[in-house]
């Protein structure tokens, strides 16, 4: 088990917050050439004889702590007199609360004792971005539809989750990255409300190991033509 840092957006961050979020998808650099599973682990034979394993940044059982937009109480000596609540000492910028604020830190800088979501991860997958199914796509953080009808953006209001998927992946990886389709990690986990540091340690004892990573039909019958394509089956 291993701890690791993970960077959301605020838009993201509430939908963390709020349940409707239970899966992250993140590149996986570099793309390989000729993805294959073996022994619970994904290898990319890039040069004819010579595999390497993929690097994906977390596996089953690892926690991984939120870091988001927010500002610290007495970081400058304007913001702590604007405060409402002198007892907190941490503001965050998905909260919508106190946007006057001027001392708006980078999620980069967001230290691990100010973090306040924990997720444990249950599934680790390898897959081609469009392969995301519209239950998966929703699990992404699928916006309510009084939220998506706020918005005013067609592709958001009149879409269904890949759809509205699609979009957001555009959104923050450029024009045409949808259509690129590259290969993804796509990480399941359970939202837990809490630092880090203070997730009981009975919640990630019992985690299956790293290597147990299961698999969907899709992706073995992708993987056996992968396979015969590579000369491997």
């Amino acid at each position: 088990m291993a701890d690791r840092p993970i960077l959301f957006s605020g838009p993201m961050v509430q939908s963390l917050l709020a349940g409707r979020k239970t899966q992250t998808r993140r590149l996986i650099k570099p793309q390989p050439t000729a993805p294959y599973l073996e022994n619970g682990d994904w290898w990319d034979e890039t040069v004819p004889g010579a595999a390497t394993p993929m690097v994906v940044k977390a596996y089953v059982g690892d926690r991984l702590w939120v870091k988001e937009t927010h500002a610290r109480v007495g970081d400058n000596g304007d913001d702590h007199m604007a405060c409402p609540d002198l007892t907190k000492l941490v503001y965050y910028r998905a909260d919508d609360v106190q946007p006057e604020l001027s001392r708006w830190r980078s999620s980069i800088f967001m230290r691990r004792q100010d973090s306040r979501l924990t997720l444990i991860v249950t599934d680790v997958r390898v897959e081609r971005l469009q392969d995301i199914s519209e239950d998966d796509a929703a699990a992404e953080g699928w916006p309510a539809p009084e939220q998506r009808a706020r918005t005013g953006i067609a592709e958001i209001k009149d879409a269904y989750p890949i759809g509205w998927y699609a979009w957001l992946w555009d959104q923050i990886n450029g024009a045409g990255a949808w259509d690129a389709n590259p290969w993804v990690a796509a990480y399941t986990f359970t939202v837990i409300k809490q630092n880090i540091d203070q997730v009981d340690s009975e919640r990630t004892e019992s985690r299956p190991a790293a290597s147990s990573i299961e698999t969907t039909n899709k992706q073995l019958d992708a993987l056996q033509r992968t396979r015969k394509l590579t000369g491997r089956a």
